[in-house]
């Protein structure tokens, strides 16, 4: 292990150090080979013993030489904080990793990013308006950052995978692993057209305690944290906060009062959060970094074929539905009709994409 990237993922692999570690060993040998070829009393007086003892003792050599012989796929590289490229959004903004893991479009690292989080069990109206703003904003030139999760994460991904900007999704795993399962075929599509991170080592499982810290890399990198639909246990509250406590711009979607999903957002916003009914909302808050040649997407997005605008020929079932969750026996109710003849109509919207059925027998209005 003499190259210099070898030397920085043997600082960032070992045991114990972390990204504040790696960074005063930085300051006190002036760079990542110094540092990694120090003597264990030198090790001690910047680390403290086990931490040192870890580092002088190679512990983390395996990771580093799977982590080297993985950066020799096509398309799979290694990022250091020495490296040009790194987002300087993210190395100003405190507990920088100095190692991440990348597959993709490594060009990408250097435009202007914007988070986009929410709820693991959005909604489907939630999930379609982030698709919506993500291709929008991607449109107009942002990288969307995500975090791969279900629900509003996925559809980031897939909105603003059509356009030249893109996405990036941040894992909590090693970069050689899918978390959710479901989300392999997403994962392969974000390898080919847009770009994955993770700053753990390879095979790493999906600790809970990792999902903070891809938190923090998904609102450092990003001029400003866009949240869809979120509960007030929600992750995406951290992403959030993170971004608020790194100086940059907090956005969030209303929703129903009726919504638990929608709580987070309304708290967010109860807090500051600007508030976020339009794409040109969010440009205006976080400025307008130019539009990009859109490119052929990489796989259809699933939600565009439930984008059907309404007119104001518009079925009265649709208007008495809004756009909140509703069950079939209110809407009999309001339309004067028999629960077997609202029940009819609804399958009608249903299949031609209008309108979802929920659990609990609730449906809500698509379009």
């Amino acid at each position: 292990m003499s190259n210099e990237r070898a030397d920085w993922a043997l600082l960032a692999l070992t045991p114990g150090i972390g990204p504040v570690g790696v960074l005063r060993l930085i300051e006190a040998f002036g760079s990542a080979a110094a540092a990694a070829s120090a003597n264990l009393a030198q090790l001690q007086r910047c680390l403290g013993d086990e931490p040192a003892r870890a580092l002088a003792g190679r512990a983390a050599a395996a990771d580093v030489e799977a982590a080297l012989a993985w950066a020799e796929a096509p398309g799979c590289f290694l990022l250091t904080l020495a490296d040009h490229d790194y987002p300087t959004p993210l190395a100003e903004a405190g507990h920088a990793p100095p190692l991440l893991f990348g597959r993709g479009r490594r060009e990408l690292l250097t435009r202007p990013m914007l988070a986009m989080v929410g709820s693991r069990h959005a909604t489907p109206q939630g999930k379609q308006t982030a698709e919506e703003f993500a291709r929008d904003l991607a449109g107009a030139g942002y990288t969307i950052v995500s975090g791969l999760a279900s629900g509003i994460d996925g559809a980031a991904h897939r909105g603003a995978l059509g356009a030249e900007a893109s996405t990036i999704a941040v894992i909590g795993t090693g970069i050689d692993r899918v978390y959710p399962a479901s989300h392999r075929q997403l994962a392969h599509q974000l390898a080919e057209g847009g770009l994955i991170l993770s700053e753990f080592p390879l095979g790493m499982a999906p600790l809970a305690h990792h999902f903070p810290r891809r938190n923090r890399i998904i609102a450092g990198s990003s001029r400003g944290c866009l949240v869809v639909e979120a509960n007030v246990n929600s992750g995406s509250l951290i992403t959030a906060r993170l971004a608020g406590e790194a100086g940059r711009e907090v956005l969030a979607v209303p929703g129903s009062i009726h919504n638990p999903q929608a709580r987070g957002c309304h708290r967010l916003l109860k807090d500051g959060a600007k508030l976020v009914e339009t794409v040109d909302d969010v440009l205006d808050e976080v400025g307008r970094p130019g539009p990009c040649a859109p490119v052929t997407a990489t796989a259809p997005i699933e939600a565009d074929e439930a984008l059907v605008a309404t007119t104001p020929d518009e079925p009265p079932l649709l208007a008495q539905l809004g756009y909140d969750a509703v069950d079939v026996d209110s809407l009999a109710a309001r339309l004067e009709l028999t629960a077997g003849e609202v029940y009819a109509m609804l399958l009608e919207l249903e299949l031609e994409g209008r309108v979802a059925s929920l659990p609990g027998g609730r449906f809500q209005r698509l379009s």
